[in-house]
């Protein structure tokens, strides 16, 4: 009787593996490991100062780091011989405060990176780029410019042009924080519908709310250290740790 064969593991599509950081004599990240899977939404959260934005800018060396390893789809972000501006164009990131291009049209700010890096025509961008920027429902508006557009507008152009490179995986560090309070659910409502065509997602957020309805784990991090790495059901229903049971009575509590 022959056996069966084992499962075939789940390749990361993210491999954080023991990285630490320092600033001079600071250390922002203390031996930090985690993964994230393909069609994997993970979520960081934790106080301010606990390293979250810094751990996610590591995942395409916005951020480099001292020690330890990071991959991306198998490539080594540290690796010598690594193309980033290629790495780059693959791993969509999504800042706090948008990044767009303010004197270059809405289509312009979609179509530039897809000319300059992938080589893509005029026609062809454009057409990729403002298939996006409907589907953040923003059509109506192509032909402005950045501040003639609301906060929470210009996050979801800041979406589109992210997702107008291909990317393999979506980065966002706090991509709500800079937007009133009103604009917030439009640019989660963008992120959900992201989440759920299986798009591979590293947030760091503050909304616990976005949290609970999409993400498949929960990173909590405190003072440069993963202290939590669990299933979404188990982080909010069964934190193991004081710090986690802390933060969440009270950013759960309002």
């Amino acid at each position: 009787m022959s056996a069966t064969a084992a499962p075939a593991a789940v390749k990361p599509m993210i491999s954080i593996d023991s990285i630490s950081k320092w600033y001079g004599p600071v250390q922002v990240l203390k031996d930090c490991t985690t993964q994230v899977t393909k069609g994997e939404v993970v979520v960081v959260c934790g106080p301010s100062g606990s390293g979250k934005s810094t751990l996610i800018k590591t995942v395409n060396a916005l951020e480099p780091i001292q020690k330890g390893s990071i991959t991306v789809d198998g490539i080594g972000v540290q690796a010598k011989g690594t193309n980033l501006p290629k790495l780059r164009s693959r791993v969509g990131m999504v800042f706090q405060h948008f990044e767009l291009f303010p004197h270059l049209s809405i289509t312009d700010n979609l179509t530039l990176g897809q000319r300059k890096v992938l080589g893509r025509s005029n026609e062809d961008a454009r057409t990729r780029g403002l298939k996006l920027l409907d589907r953040v429902g923003l059509s109506a508006h192509a032909h402005k410019y950045p501040g003639q557009l609301s906060g929470g507008q210009q996050q979801r152009v800041a979406i589109a042009r992210a997702l107008s490179m291909d990317p393999i995986v979506m980065l966002f560090d706090e991509p709500t924080s800079a937007l009133d309070p009103e604009m917030v659910g439009e640019v989660l409502d963008v992120m959900v519908n992201l989440a759920r065509e299986g798009m591979t997602m590293m947030v760091v957020t503050h909304e616990m709310g976005f949290a609970r309805k999409v993400a498949n784990r929960v990173v909590f991090m405190d003072r440069g250290e993963i202290v939590e790495d669990a299933t979404k059901d188990d982080f909010f229903d069964k934190p193991r740790s004081d710090r986690a049971q802390t933060f969440l009575s009270k950013i759960l509590a309002h």
